[in-house]
């Protein structure tokens, strides 16, 4: 085998090891949203919270259902941080949240010094006729 072959089958290679690295890596450790499942019906994504890194301000415009995979307490917080209401939630419950009211947005902030991880089962058809 000529070098020039060599040097290709050995950066594929090395293409192929750091690629195989990066999918086994922890994903960014700020707070972040997961997309899980989408459909006509539901959306489901998976939030994790780090401690004092809130989720972007954002609203929901329909009812959800929270499974609590690592609880704690979770402030929703105004566009200026001031805590509108506290949430608790214990690891391995589920909680019912309403939509939003219109024309709010909230950030989720956790105080605690754990990650909290939830999903987020939303409904997109749950607008009364």
């Amino acid at each position: 085998m000529n070098t020039m072959w060599k040097g290709f089958w050995a950066a594929a290679a090395l293409c192929a090891a750091t690629a195989a690295v990066a999918a086994v890596q922890p994903q960014a450790a700020g707070s972040r949203r997961e997309p899980q499942f989408e459909n006509a019906e539901v959306r489901v994504w998976k939030s994790v919270i780090m401690p004092n890194q809130p989720l972007s301000l954002h609203r929901h415009e329909h009812g959800r259902t929270i499974v609590a995979l690592k609880g704690g307490t979770l402030d929703v917080v105004d566009a200026k941080g001031m805590t509108k209401q506290k949430m608790v939630w214990e690891t391995g419950k589920a909680y019912w949240l309403d939509a939003d009211p219109p024309g709010t947005q909230h950030a989720d902030l956790n105080k605690g010094t754990e990650p909290m991880e939830v999903i987020l089962v939303e409904l997109q058809n749950d607008m009364k006729k």
